[in-house]
């Protein structure tokens, strides 16, 4: 029973560093203060639950997912162009909850609130992913490729220009860079990887609904990733790792079941409190919060 518990914990953790991973690249890389990537995690969800159900074979499943994600990626990129900072944030946040609706109403794709049970579990070259322990290998593979492509993304010239763009994007511009289209990329790189990590929960839990993807589930990734320090992909791994398995500990300490929730919100909050104050530019962060 521990053993299971202990690799479903380690599935959901290795989910949650992909997708604060993710958008590291956007947030802490380039400086686009995106607010609204919860909803890229549930669109490859969606994604590869609706072309799975309809036979289509894993892989493509999953890439199709982490390519939708993409797109919207660069339609929020397009529409948001000339807004900054504040604003910025206040648009994706503002697109989270228009997903977020059309997850909900469009029911007759969605299912909406009833959400889509009997999702299957994945299969590779022949490969059936049929238990906890081979799904938490699969999803630990999937999770070293991504990280691999992402470390050789942003250590890469390709990776001082985003973040160059982040410092100093006027100056950039006048060097003859396009600095529109570097945040678009990096957005599209950002969500992309934001669908993988939806469609490998999708296809772990076996069931979604709109809830799985609101505006709550941002708190923890961007915890993970301020704790972890921005422009920093090993912070955002050891902070993952802090971040998921600390409130786990609530459950062997015997309090009421409807404290636990709380508890757990409440020591996010005093670990986002104790990294402003102590260490603003976060484990590893290049960036202060200041």
């Amino acid at each position: 029973m521990l053993s299971a518990y202990l690799l479903h914990i380690a599935i959901i953790l290795v989910i949650y560093i992909l997708l604060a991973a993710s958008l590291n690249i956007a947030v802490g890389y380039t400086g686009l203060l995106n607010l609204g990537h919860v909803a890229f995690f549930g669109i490859g969800a969606y994604t590869s639950t609706l072309l799975s159900l309809h036979h289509v074979p894993f892989a493509l499943c999953m890439i199709s997912g982490g390519i939708l994600a993409s797109i919207f990626g660069w339609l929020l990129a397009y529409i948001t162009n000339k807004l900054r900072g504040d604003y910025l944030a206040l648009a994706t946040l503002g697109f989270s909850f228009v997903v977020f609706s059309i997850l909900l109403n469009w029911t007759k794709l969605t299912r909406g609130p009833l959400g889509i049970p009997g999702i299957p579990k994945p299969s590779i070259f022949g490969f059936a992913v049929h238990n906890t322990l081979s799904y938490f290998i699969f999803a630990l593979i999937i999770l070293m490729f991504s990280l691999v492509i992402l470390f050789r993304i942003v250590h890469s010239r390709y990776g001082r220009l985003l973040e160059s763009v982040r410092d100093d994007e006027i100056g950039l511009s006048a060097l003859g860079k396009n600095t529109a289209r570097l945040k678009s990329q990096s957005l599209m790189i950002s969500t992309f990887f934001a669908g993988i990590a939806g469609c490998l929960f999708a296809h772990y839990l076996s069931y979604i609904d709109p809830s799985s993807f609101f505006i709550s589930d941002l708190i923890i990734i961007f915890t993970i990733v301020i704790v972890g320090g921005l422009a920093s992909l090993k912070g955002t791994i050891f902070a993952g790792i802090i971040i998921i398995l600390l409130p786990e500990l609530l459950r062997f300490i015997d309090m009421p079941s409807y404290m636990v929730g709380p508890m757990r919100q409440m020591i996010y909050a005093v670990i986002l409190l104790a990294i402003l104050r102590f260490r603003p530019h976060g484990l590893f962060g290049k960036i202060n919060l200041d």
